[in-house]
């Protein structure tokens, strides 16, 4: 019987068996807007564990430090155990969402350089946007973890817009967490949670189709196909499975 740590609103997190370890288990729950709108999407925690595995293993291919460390089963990974930062960290490289609401932007404009935004992890205040200086005046990271962040986030972004790129997707914007990973006494900051449709704004190349939470968020239908059309053109996902999804539409 594995112990439970925490369950969020997309995963719950068990004790892993090796020290310093978790188990990562990958819930179809979808939830929006703060938990105020909430749904279930059949197979969604097993894209997103897929998916989630083949970003997390290409960062660490490209020497980017992240808490990965296997893939368990259908839902679940090993994971290792992080001392989180309460901060989300929002890399945008196209205008949408509450850029375009709080700031009057044109939606779909591709902004002359990538914007990275600090939300404080808080529920009950709604996420607040938060400043460098209110990260370093009220401890939640350091000035040296800070420009660690801010310099792993600029080159996941430019990793993955070039990656999803070749698979004619349009990288928008993505939310990373992070968090102090400990050894011998020694601190590395790693990348947390997870990397998918679920904290990824994933846009048609060709046509803008969004293929991401949005699709719940805007009540736009179809958000387990957009998922596996990521999970395809990832390579998560076979023909011969994608083939089905799309029988099943007809």
């Amino acid at each position: 019987m594995k112990k439970k740590i925490y369950e969020g609103k997309a995963k719950v997190l068990y004790q892993g068996k090796e020290p310093n370890t978790i188990i990562q288990y990958f819930k179809d729950d979808a939830t929006a807007f703060n938990n105020k709108k909430k749904a279930t999407i059949p197979g969604k925690g097993v894209l997103n564990n897929f998916i989630s595995e083949l970003i997390m293993t290409r960062l660490n291919d490209i020497n980017i430090p992240n808490h990965f460390i296997k893939r368990l089963n259908m839902r679940e990974q090993l994971v290792h155990k992080l001392e989180i930062i309460p901060i989300e960290v929002v890399i945008r490289n196209i205008a949408t969402g509450s850029l375009v609401k709080r700031l009057g932007i044109e939606e779909g404009k591709i902004l002359s350089r990538p914007i990275i935004e600090f939300y404080l992890k808080n529920d009950e205040l709604n996420d607040p946007i938060i400043s460098e200086e209110h990260i370093i005046v009220f401890d939640w990271a350091s000035h040296e973890e800070l420009e660690s962040i801010i310099s792993i986030s600029q080159r996941i972004n430019d990793f993955l817009t070039g990656y999803f790129y070749s698979q004619k997707i349009r990288l928008v914007d993505f939310k990373l967490e992070f968090g102090r990973f400990w050894e011998n006494q020694e601190m590395t900051i790693m990348v947390a949670d997870e990397i998918s449709p679920d904290n990824c704004r994933l846009w048609d190349l060709q046509t803008n189709e969004k293929l991401d939470k949005d699709r719940f968020r805007q009540d736009l239908g179809n958000v387990d196909r957009a998922y596996k059309e990521v999970a395809y053109r990832l390579g998560v996902l076979s023909e011969k499975e994608f083939k089905k999804v799309l029988k099943n539409d007809i």
